[in-house]
Formats: structure tokens, sequence, C-alpha cells
């Protein structure tokens, strides 16, 4: 096996243990796009994974104008040939970027993407709560968004209309994200849920912190869900624009994702006493009815 197919499946493994529904959808892609989305993920959760680890924000700074370089160089490397300073990278970074390296070679993904999700995941070291849904729209399309439209490159698409949705879907992913760990971030200091919305609900911290769930939390949370599958719904407009051989994949994790808005709902709004998430049984019940809504798409 060679050091690129190393890197690869490197990327591939840190898919299927992260990224689970990701996974399980990704495997309906023709073999050389499956292959080529993985790196797309692996970069992403190598970020995140280094700046959780930074033990405050200068060192998550650091860390960021670190990928930059790095990035510069994956980019460009006839300027890292010339003797432009390059950080060191671990071992896993380097598989990383040497799948990097060799996915730029056949697909055309806007640097501005990658370093608009580290800027992104560097959010998380610094903010801590959102005063308006605008404000979290900015963070939603920083980590979530740009993976849609650099996985866009590699799915291919007709009409640049495409990468308008592939940002909705990324928002729509997001939220439902923050629905489902509302518990598990507030454990840690973070409240993702824009404070007017709190504010309009009368909802305050002090009771999210003691996971304490009533018929107001209700209403916010269906507020919230609605305003989810609103995203759903906009992004799913442009799967018909992408090429044929990945509609099916999109469409079954936008739905897989989707489900999980359904889960909460199941358990009458209370996502403090469990974490909601879709089994296997349920994601593969879910493909016969897909897969005929994506062959008509």
């Amino acid at each position: 096996m060679t050091e690129l197919e190393k890197a690869y499946e490197y990327c591939e493994s840190v898919t299927k243990l992260h990224a689970k529904s990701f996974y399980f959808a990704a495997k309906f892609l023709p073999a050389h796009k499956r292959k080529a989305v993985y790196p797309i993920y692996a970069f992403c959760r190598a970020v995140d994974d280094e700046i959780d680890e930074s033990v405050d924000e200068t060192k998550a700074i650091e860390a960021v104008e670190k990928w930059k370089v790095n990035l510069e160089d994956v980019y460009f490397p006839a300027k890292a040939q010339s003797g432009k300073d390059e950080r060191p990278k671990t071992k896993d970074q380097n598989q990383v970027f040497l799948a990097w390296k060799d996915l730029l070679q056949n697909y055309k993904i806007p640097q501005n993407l990658p370093l608009e999700l580290v800027e992104g995941v560097l959010m998380d070291t610094k903010i801590k709560r959102y005063e308006t849904f605008d404000e979290l729209y900015v963070y939603c399309y920083r980590v979530a968004s740009t993976v849609g439209l650099m996985s866009s490159e590699i799915l291919g698409y007709s009409d640049k209309k495409a990468l308008e949705y592939a940002e909705a879907l990324g928002i729509a992913m997001q939220l439902t994200n923050i629905l489902r760990d509302v518990k598990e971030d507030a454990a840690i200091g973070r409240i993702y849920l824009p404070q007017e919305d709190l504010q309009r609900f009368e909802i305050s911290e002090e009771q999210i912190f003691a996971n304490k769930f009533d018929g107001k939390f209700r209403e916010m949370m269906k507020f919230q869900i609605e305003r989810a599958r609103n995203y759903y719904a906009e992004g799913e407009k442009g799967i018909a624009l992408l090429e044929k051989d990945s509609r099916f994949t999109v469409l079954l994790a936008s739905r897989i994702y989707a489900r999980i808005l359904g889960e909460i709902e199941r358990q009458d709004y209370d996502i403090f006493i469990k974490r909601a998430h879709t089994t296997s049984a349920q994601k593969l019940s879910m493909i016969p009815n897909i897969w005929l809504s994506a062959r008509k798409m």
C-alpha cells in the first residue's frame, strides 16, 4: 500500500468512527466520489480536535494559524518548495494533507471554504452565546455549510444555484446538531440557542443549565424544529441539480439527519431525558422510499 493509499484509508477510518450517518450515506456514492469526500470530513475533524484540545484562546489561535499556513502550502506547493515557512505537522495531519494534495488535483475546492471552516471552529473557543439567529447563522455556515459546499465540488452539479441550496442544507444539519446537543453543550458552559429566542419564550440560562423541561421549553423547541425543517426543505430543492449518481446520497443524508428532529418530537421535545438519535435499523428502513424519491428527481 502506497503512502497516498494509507492517507485515504486513514481519512475513511476517521469518517467511519466519528460521522456514522455521513459515512452510511456516502457508501452509496460511486467509488471515486466516495473516496474523495473522506478527506473533507477528516480535515474538519482534525481541525476541531486540535482547537478543542487547546488549553486557551491563545493556543487555539496559534493552532488556527498553523492550519492556515499548511493549507496555503497544499494549495500553492510551489511557494512551499521555494522556502516558505511550513509549520510542523503530526502524523495524522500529514495524512490528511497528503490526501488533500491529491484531492485538489481532481477537484476545484475553493481555498476560502476550508479557511472559513477553521475560523468557524475557532469561534467555539471565544463565543459561548449568540444574541441573534443571524449571529448563529454565521457559525452554522462556517462549520457546516462549508462542508456541503466543498462536497458539492465532488458530487458535481449542473447549476451554481445548487451551492445556495447546499448552504441551506448545511444550516439545517447544524441546527439539528444544536437542538440534539443542548444538554451536552450546557454541561460545558455553551448555549447555542439564540438569546433572542430564549427571551421570547421566557427561558433562562439557569433553566437550561438545570436541565429543567416545561411547557415554555417545549414551545421553544417546536419553534426551533420548524426553523430547521424550513432549511431542510430549501436545501433539498438543490438535489435535483446534482449529478444523478450523487442525488440519493445527499437526500439520504438529509433525511437521516432530519429524522433526529422527529425523534426529539417523539420524546415530547424533552432533550434533557436522552440524546435523540437514529438507529441503524431506522436508517436501513428509510432507504427504499428515499431511493424512489431520488430516482424521480
